[in-house]
């Protein structure tokens, strides 16, 4: 009954619906970035402390380009173009900006990251750009949905749950995982790297 009623209030907060931002053309080849690792597919997963309860999914893809996906999120940079949750410009500098925003003193962050063919790369990334602008609390529904079907994801099944997505993702093999944590306190989060004037980029 508790199960039925969470996903009830899921389905509430969805049917708020979802919004579109889109970058212009410009802004988004300007802001590209190609990252000399492998192709690869890293799920990051928002965990809270307290409870154990999943509150965030992620996904980063590097492709020809690296963009994370970031469905039904409030991260953002006025720097970093944005089109329907897909951000581009993923440098490593703003790989520890997104890291930075979400682990805090109630929250850690889980990095999944598995090498992926750049055809299954590719694939991901095409299907992320055209997902669309995603409702609230449907991150890990929308991840999920987007890798099943994909070529060595064949067991990420359907979810809600960030949990549950991550825990399918720790079954593929050749997966990797880091926990970040981080004590500062939840007034201060995603501030680290813009302290003193620096910006993230």
């Amino acid at each position: 009954m508790r199960a039925v009623l969470a996903l009830l209030a899921l389905l509430n907060l969805a049917a708020c619906g979802a919004d579109s931002v889109w970058a212009p053309d410009e802004q988004v080849q300007a802001a590209r970035y190609v990252h000399d690792g492998p192709n690869a597919i890293t799920l990051f997963t928002v965990i809270n402390n307290r409870s154990g309860a999943g509150a965030h999914s992620g996904l980063m893809i590097n492709d020809s380009e690296r963009i994370m996906f970031d469905p039904a999120g409030t991260w953002n940079h006025p720097r970093i173009p944005e089109r329907n949750d897909v951000h581009y410009g993923i440098t490593p500098r703003i790989v520890n900006f997104y890291i930075d925003y979400h682990a805090r003193e109630t929250f850690r962050v889980v990095e999944q990251t598995v090498v992926v063919s750049p055809g299954v790369a590719d694939l991901v990334a095409r299907r992320v750009k055209e997902y669309g602008a995603v409702p609230k609390a449907q991150c890990a529904n929308s991840i999920s949905s987007i890798l099943r079907g994909v070529p060595g994801f064949e067991g990420i099944r359907n979810t809600w749950y960030p949990n549950k997505l991550m825990e399918d993702f720790a079954r593929i093999p050749g997966v990797t995982t880091r926990v970040i944590r981080d004590e500062d306190a939840d007034k201060n989060h995603g501030v680290l790297l813009i302290q003193a004037g620096e910006s993230p980029l």
